[in-house]
């Protein structure tokens, strides 16, 4: 595996940290390729029940190396630089989003580009009062990739993302917490351990609730009432099946707290 992504697993949190850290943590084929990698990995592993992204050094991540970008502009012809789209950032960001466990972004830094869409892709933002979110696209004559014309939407609403992709700035984390980017906001020195609080107390929670969790809210995004009604449904014979639900029952009569088995 490459050491531009590192990666631990520890009692069910996988923790997987870009490692770039003179570049801000840039994303280059090498990056893109082990990101990708690792969390199509994660998403398979049983032995995973939440995972913890988060960034080396000053940056939680730059968006694409575009000193990288640039060359293959000059080496190739038309949109051909840009199938990183599909072979990269696409599944990335499919892979966070739709993973069958809980994924907690560790924003330390600068979040731009592809980067902040990644950030976006996650169910839970920790961020560092120093870091900040910036769409980045339009600035460079882009569209938005990485899912944020999807997840961009639903965290601060249409004219909002709109606003923000057309007229790409820094948003820092207050802004963010205000916007619903931020699910909350910490001191510098207080981020590892508070997102690490936060993914540690998913990973010993009801690991398929969560992926059924997910799984609706995606679906609810573009179905009507009665069809959500009927995927709910579906999902909650699903999660009534669970160990962890019996679990759950038995230790609420016996007023006991519950000790989860993610299945």
């Amino acid at each position: 595996m490459s050491d531009t992504v590192l990666y631990e697993l520890t009692e069910g949190l996988a923790t997987v940290t870009l490692n770039r850290p003179d570049a801000m943590n840039a994303l280059d084929t090498e990056l893109k390729e082990a990101l990708r990698d690792t969390l199509q990995q994660v998403a398979r592993d049983p032995a995973v029940r939440a995972v913890l992204l988060t960034g080396n050094g000053r940056g939680f991540c730059v968006g694409q190396d575009l000193k990288e970008h640039v060359r293959r502009l000059n080496e190739t012809e038309g949109g051909e630089a840009l199938r990183t789209v599909h072979e990269h950032y696409n599944p990335i960001a499919l892979a966070i989003a739709t993973m069958p466990k809980p994924v907690v972004a560790a924003v330390n830094g600068a979040a731009a580009g592809a980067g902040a869409g990644f950030a976006f892709a996650a169910d839970y933002r920790v961020v560092s009062e120093k870091a900040s979110f910036t769409t980045a696209f339009a600035a460079i004559g882009l569209t938005a990739d990485s899912g944020m014309s999807w997840t961009l939407p639903r965290l601060v609403g249409t004219s909002r993302a709109t606003e923000l992709l057309m007229f790409p700035r820094s948003v820092h984390a207050d802004e963010a917490r205000e916007l619903g980017i931020a699910n909350r906001v910490v001191a510098p020195e207080a981020l590892a351990e508070e997102a690490r609080t936060v993914a540690r107390t998913l990973a010993e929670g009801p690991t398929a609730a969560y992926a059924a969790i997910k799984e609706s809210l995606a679906y609810a995004a573009d179905h009507t009432l009665a069809e959500t009604l009927e995927k709910e449904a579906e999902l909650q014979i699903r999660s009534g099946g669970t160990q962890d639900h019996r679990i759950a029952v038995d230790a609420f009569v016996a007023k006991e707290r519950p000790r989860y088995v993610g299945h």
